[in-house]
């Protein structure tokens, strides 16, 4: 083994600082280095002690996250996980942050999530972007990024309206998926999106890239019909599945143990497209840590769904591609700005 990791917990709670430091401590390849309690104190321990990842609670006193983290980015970038909270506010700081830069995001220590659980999860965060090369430069606002829209010629009508297409992400997802979506005509076909990403995160996610792009974007719920022009994101804490009546196709939303350490989880996603939509869909697998969707991209293709991956150089964690490609399962292996115009193309 390697290395440990070295983090440093920036959080104005006391109680987050200890738990986080506490549970991380169990780990053998992490090592918490120093906390700090607001971004004046952070920013001198990161000049002093140099650490590999900065775990970052958004609203702090003194100096909020995103202003920290703006900081950060262009001054000493580094692989920075966001910490936040479940409500609607915080959400939407969360989704600036990883527009910003940021890599991950965790939701706040709650009832509604046992320590255990929120430690493994971040474990697991952390290794996905210890060794992510960071540029020093900070990405477009939100604000910014409404006029990088670069919509695709609208595609020939096809043969079938009942195609499919599902895309499964994790680490780096969100602005992996904003690069691919925003980039669909308003007639592409019915798309269904797992980003890993806690509970209510998605809510804001689906309504920040529904005002970026031509297709409709929603939180799905339980019930909703797959339709062309219309994406639909697996809510946090949730499995969606894809279902057929007929010649609909509607999604299933529910609970269920989770897979990979996730819900919702690509691979549930993906066998349920390879078993009710079969030759009629193509998949998508972007960036993220993990295998999460390789079992599920083989059972699309011998399915006879068609298959894309992500390729390495444009991946900010390639484990999930790299994981489903080596299933033998994908057709393409693509840069993220060709994945929209690959996918249309093979439609």
């Amino acid at each position: 083994m390697g290395p440990a990791i070295r983090v440093l917990v920036v959080d104005d709670s006391a109680i987050v600082r200890k738990v986080f430091s506490e549970e991380l401590s169990k780990e053998k390849d992490i090592t918490v280095i120093g906390t700090a309690p607001d971004p004046y104190v952070a920013r001198d321990k990161i000049v002093k002690l140099k650490p590999d990842v900065v775990t970052l609670d958004i609203e702090m006193p003194r100096m909020d996250g995103l202003t920290f983290l703006k900081k950060i980015m262009t001054y000493a970038p580094l692989p920075v996980i966001i910490v936040s909270s479940l409500t609607r506010e915080g959400s939407k700081m969360a989704l600036e942050a990883l527009a910003l830069g940021a890599l991950e995001v965790i939701s706040k220590p709650t009832a509604a999530y046992s320590v255990g659980d929120l430690s493994i999860q971040l474990a697991d965060k952390i290794r996905a972007v210890a060794h992510v090369k960071v540029a020093p430069k900070v990405r477009a606002t939100v604000t910014e990024q409404v006029h990088e829209k670069a919509v695709l010629g609208s595609r020939a009508l096809l043969e079938t309206t009942n195609k499919i297409i599902a895309i499964g992400a994790s680490t780096g997802g969100t602005e992996a998926l904003r690069e691919v979506i925003t980039r669909m005509p308003r007639n592409a076909p019915g798309i269904v999106v797992v980003q890993h990403m806690p509970a209510k995160f998605t809510t804001s996610f689906a309504e920040r890239l529904d005002s970026l792009s031509e297709v409709r974007v929603k939180e799905a719920q339980d019930g909703d019909t797959v339709v062309d022009g219309q994406v639909l994101i697996a809510p946090g804490n949730f499995h969606m599945l894809l279902k057929r009546s007929g010649a609909r196709y509607y999604v299933s939303v529910k609970t269920g143990p989770m897979v990979h350490h996730q819900r919702p989880a690509v691979d549930v996603l993906f066998k349920s497209v390879a078993q009710y939509a079969g030759a009629n869909a193509l998949g998508i697998i972007l960036t993220g840590m993990g295998s999460d969707g390789a079992e599920g991209i083989l059972h699309m293709k011998q399915a006879g769904a068609m298959t894309i991956a992500q390729d390495e150089q444009s991946c900010v964690v390639f484990g999930m591609p790299k994981e489903a490609i080596k299933t033998g399962a994908v057709d393409k292996v693509v840069p993220l700005s060709r994945v929209a115009q690959t996918a249309l193309n093979m439609l």
